[in-house]
């Protein structure tokens, strides 16, 4: 069993950054790639990101490349995803998520962005 609990989200104004932790319990942490996902109001969840369990291999989702950064620090059972350059359509819930098939889910942190 793994049990994630994300942080760091809140509110700024477009072009600003957050950076947001996940921070997981339970020791197949490391075993596991780590996903972020999102949603916006009316919207269904979408992915942002993910981390393979040893931290060698990252993906983007297009809308996020180049402004949205994934790292991991296994020694803290952490996953993290910096945000800069943040626009108003990043609004939304943040979750993690990691297991063999993203069974796992935190419950989620609110970014929002203020044009």
């Amino acid at each position: 069993q793994v049990q994630l609990v994300e942080s760091g989200g809140g509110l700024v104004q477009a072009g600003g950054s957050l950076r947001l932790s996940c921070a997981a319990s339970g020791r197949t942490f490391n075993r596991y790639a780590m996903g972020w996902f999102r949603q916006a109001p009316g919207k269904e969840r979408e992915f942002v990101a993910a981390i393979s369990w040893s931290g060698g291999t990252t993906n983007y989702a297009d809308s996020v490349k180049g402004r949205f950064t994934v790292f991991r620090d296994n020694a803290k059972n952490t996953v993290y995803l910096q945000m800069n350059s943040l626009k108003p359509e990043d609004t939304g819930i943040y979750y993690c998520a990691t297991g063999p098939e993203y069974d796992y889910w935190g419950q989620g942190t609110q970014v929002t962005v203020s044009s």
